[in-house]
């Protein structure tokens, strides 16, 4: 892993670690980066997920429980 000086804002920092339950600057740090990547994915995923119901994607499961199920 590369070693790279940046300034951080301490307040945002802390505040991220009390968030995150993390114990040093390294992995509140790493452990942020990591959560707004999984948080954008799914929210992607989300919206996603909501055009196709839009569409109707999903109609055909509707009340089809046989339709879903192996």
């Amino acid at each position: 892993m590369p070693k790279m000086l940046i300034d951080i804002n301490e307040e945002a920092l802390e505040g991220a670690a009390q968030v995150l339950g993390t114990k040093t600057k390294k992995d509140t740090v790493n452990t942020a980066l990591l959560e707004v990547t999984q948080r954008i994915k799914r929210a992607r995923a989300l919206a996603q997920l909501v055009e196709m119901a839009d569409r109707g994607d999903f109609d055909e499961f509707v009340g089809n429980k046989a339709a879903y199920r192996p």
